[in-house]
């Protein structure tokens, strides 16, 4: 089973942040994210506020072509405010599908 530090983090496009895609053999993977300030700062939702939490979104495909992910019963949105632990449970379980 991959976990967190399987996740090789770049600078998010929108920068202020790190952004990390990790694809599983079962069609599935996720996209971590963690962002310097709240989203709220910028006018979006708050998914993180600190340099301790990670959003994640489920994603359907990969590396070439992907999609989020909404429709599994893991969630039915993006999952925020979480612990590198956290993060390391919903990767099994998007995994396990």
């Amino acid at each position: 089973m991959k976990s967190f530090k399987d996740i090789e983090f770049k600078t998010h496009p929108i920068g202020e942040g790190k952004h990390g895609l990790i694809f599983f053999p079962n069609g599935y993977g996720v996209s971590v994210v963690r962002f310097k300030r709240p989203y709220s700062d910028r006018g979006y939702g708050s998914y993180t506020s600190n340099d301790n939490e990670w959003e994640v979104a489920v994603l359907y495909g990969n590396e070439e072509e992907w999609e989020l992910c909404y429709n599994t019963h893991i969630t039915d949105d993006v999952i925020g405010h979480l612990t590198e632990g956290e993060v390391d449970n919903i990767m099994i379980q998007v995994q396990e599908l």
